[in-house]
C-alpha cells in the first residue's frame, strides 16, 4: 500500500527537497505552506514525473483554526498521512535580545513551536487510531547548543528538541515512530530569510567552505522514513564536514 507523507514549509528549502525525494520514492504527498504559486508549480510537477496523488493545504501552521480544518478536510477526503515532517520554520534576527524584534520573537515561537504543535496534535490523532505513524520534526543546531545572538530562535529550536523526546515518550505505545532531524549550517532560503531579504549578508555566511544543502537533509529524512517498522532513528545531527560546533568551522580564505 503505498503511504502518504504530509510535509510543512513544503514550498522551500528542505521541504521541498522532501517533496522530491518522497515523490521519487513513489509516495503520495500533502504539502503546506504559505505560498500558493509554489505549491501548485511543485505539485503539478511532481505529478506529471512521478504518477502520485499530491493534495495542497494552503496556510500558515501559526493560524490554529486553519490547521484544524485543513486537517479535517484530510480526513473527509479519507487521506490519513503515515508520516508526518514537521518542517515549517524560520529565524529572524541575529541580535543581543535587549535589542531584539518582539514581532519577529513572535513569530519564530508561533511557527517554530506553536506551529509544530498544532499539526502534530491534528495528524496525530489518526496515527493513533491506526496504531501506526512517523513523526519527524525538523529541528537544528541551534537545538543543541546556544550562540551568541541566536536567542530566541534558539530558545525554540531547543523547544523541539523537547518536544521530539516528548512525543516519543507519550506515542510509544500507540506504535507511533517520532524522529528528529538537526541540520547544521544548510544554505537555502534560511539566511534570505533571517537578514529579511539582505542578500550579500545571507550569502557571506556560506563563504568559504560548503553548507549542507536542501537535498542533503532531504536524503537524510526519506532514510528514516524507510526503515523497518522496528526500527527508529531517535535523534539524527547533521553537519557539513567543515562544521565542528555551531559556531566553529573550517573556512578557507576569500581568494583562496
Amino acid at each position: 500500500m503505498t503511504k502518504t507523507v504530509f510535509i510543512t514549509g513544503a514550498s522551500s528549502g528542505i521541504g521541498y527537497a522532501c517533496a522530491e525525494k518522497f515523490a521519487e520514492k513513489g509516495y503520495n504527498l500533502v504539502l503546506n505552506a504559505r505560498r500558493k504559486d509554489r505549491i501548485d508549480e511543485l505539485s503539478e510537477r511532481l505529478r506529471s514525473l512521478h504518477k502520485i496523488n499530491v493534495k495542497e493545504l494552503i496556510f500558515d501552521v501559526r493560524d490554529k483554526k486553519a490547521v484544524e480544518e485543513g486537517i479535517a478536510h484530510l480526513k473527509s477526503e479519507q487521506i490519513e498521512p503515515d508520516i508526518l515532517v514537521n518542517n515549517a520554520g524560520l529565524a529572524l534576527g541575529l541580535s543581543n535580545f535587549y535589542e531584539g524584534d518582539i514581532q519577529d520573537w513572535e513569530q519564530m515561537v508561533d511557527t517554530n513551536v506553536k506551529g509544530l504543535l498544532y499539526v502534530s496534535k491534528a495528524v496525530a490523532k489518526g496515527m493513533i487510531g491506526r496504531r501506526s505513524g512517523h513523526i519527524i520534526n525538523i529541528g537544528s543546531i541551534a537545538g543543541r547548543e546556544t550562540y551568541l545572538r541566536g536567542n530566541v530562535y534558539c530558545a525554540t529550536k531547543h523547544a523541539v528538541h523537547s518536544l521530539s523526546e516528548a512525543m516519543r515518550m507519550e506515542l510509544v505505545q500507540h506504535g507511533i515512530k517520532v524522529s528528529l532531524v538537526s541540520p547544521g549550517a544548510t544554505n537555502t532560503e534560511f539566511s534570505l530569510v533571517r537578514f529579511k531579504g539582505d542578500k550579500e549578508t545571507a550569502d557571506n555566511i556560506y563563504q568559504g567552505y560548503k553548507p549542507l544543502s536542501g537535498d542533503d537533509i532531504a536524503e537524510c529524512i526519506v532514510f528514516c522514513a524507510q526503515l523497518p517498522p522496528h526500527v527508529n532513528i531517535n535523534d539524527m545531527l547533521i553537519m557539513p564536514t567543515a562544521q565542528a560546533t555551531a559556531t566553529i568551522f573550517n573556512k578557507k580564505p576569500a581568494g583562496s
